[in-house]
């Protein structure tokens, strides 16, 4: 195992964290772990060096604190950083802010957590939390001792990245990042403006949920069988993210122990700055190609918003590109049916064409609506 330096601390963390949120489960229920498997493979993780653990306070429909609390029982608590996060969308006072924590302490099974974050913050979860007062209680729960250091995951545009940066004296943030989205939500831009604060990153979605390590299309395995190195899809998207010097902890969410020990083998070698640039043109090779499976030529420039109806329009052509660019329509259809609320799905729009008068790009907008609402809508 490979150990970077987290930011400011005097505290070498494994290059690879271990995610909580997809361990093996019973009947494809989330909410049913397989617990004697996910203990087996968390502490088989720690034996072989993984220091940082991580979970949150919904993953596998709430069942995920539990689990680590019980994988890090016999001595094991002591080996690790734990880190987990307070649902911001649970608070509506102040209270609650200090209510969940004490729950999640609890189901942990701990007197303290290591590394605790503000989870998902975008424009609106930000200002809500702030007006709740939640920066003075981080202040208070580190003085406690019941958190060690603060921080925060985030999905938003880069501007409301780097508020938030300046906001708190965070020691840690945590980011989406893979070759795919290195100028997506905080992006490239994110990552060198947070390290330059001295904040430690940990990167969430190397692999894009899994999109980059599955079985890729012809035409973009074709790219890969040019490298003289044979490597997974996998290993290959790992592999671009550790090496940028900023990175401190890759997270994975492993579901079986092959994935763990693929992963432990590729962070034994990744070393920041270890691609040659044959490497990483052949990587940029791959992303466009991939790009080039494109339906929609969005740039998510933002010109179509507001829409008068409250369709967000850039995210839905992002979850309908997905769908064809990495062969996934499952994903794209859950991902609008259950995290799209009603009015900002494509079917909302009353088509009063305002989004096309302000395209940059001219695209057909109501027509490609149509289309993301027939493909993604349908049961």
């Amino acid at each position: 195992m490979l150990y970077r330096k987290f930011g400011k601390l005097d505290f070498e963390a494994s290059i690879l964290g271990f995610g909580c949120m997809r361990l093996p489960i019973f009947d494809g229920d989330a909410g049913k772990i397989n617990e004697d498997e996910a203990i087996r493979m968390i502490r088989y993780a720690i034996d072989q060096g993984i220091n940082y653990i991580d979970t949150a306070y919904f993953y596998h429909k709430g069942q995920s604190e539990f689990l680590v609390g019980k994988a890090l029982q016999e001595g094991y608590r002591e080996k690790v950083k734990l880190a987990t996060k307070l649902p911001i969308g649970r608070a509506e006072s102040y209270e609650d802010f200090d209510r969940l924590l004490n729950e999640q302490l609890s189901k942990l099974s701990t007197d303290h957590i290591d590394f605790y974050l503000l989870h998902g913050l975008d424009r609106e979860s930000w200002d809500k939390s702030r007006k709740l007062g939640v920066l003075r209680f981080l202040d208070q729960a580190l003085a406690d001792g019941r958190i060690r250091y603060a921080g925060f995951s985030f999905h938003d545009d880069y501007s409301v990245f780097q508020e938030i940066v300046d906001a708190y004296s965070w020691t840690f943030c945590q980011i989406q990042y893979n070759y795919m989205d290195s100028a997506y939500q905080a992006g490239t831009a994110g990552l060198k403006y947070a390290a330059a604060k001295g904040l430690a990153i940990i990167i969430m979605e190397p692999i894009k949920g899994g999109k980059l390590a599955k079985i890729p299309p012809d035409v973009i395995q074709e790219l890969w069988d040019r490298s003289p190195i044979n490597r997974t899809p996998a290993e290959w998207a790992l592999r671009w993210v550790w090496n940028h010097p900023e990175v401190t902890i890759v997270l994975s969410g492993m579901s079986t122990l092959d994935q763990v020990q693929e992963n432990l083998n590729t962070a034994s070698q990744s070393l920041p700055g270890s691609l040659i640039s044959e490497e990483l043109a052949l990587i940029q090779k791959v992303k466009e190609r991939y790009r080039s499976l494109t339906k929609v030529d969005c740039t998510a420039c933002g010109y179509c918003q507001p829409c008068p109806s409250g369709v967000d329009i850039p995210s839905n052509f992002t979850v309908y590109n997905d769908a064809y660019i990495y062969d996934d329509l499952a994903t794209s259809r859950r991902s609008y049916q259950q995290f799209f609320k009603e009015e900002e799905r494509a079917s909302a729009c009353i088509e009063c064409g305002n989004c096309e008068e302000a395209c940059p790009q001219h695209l057909k907008i109501r027509d490609y609506l149509k289309a993301v609402h027939h493909t993604l809508g349908a049961i």
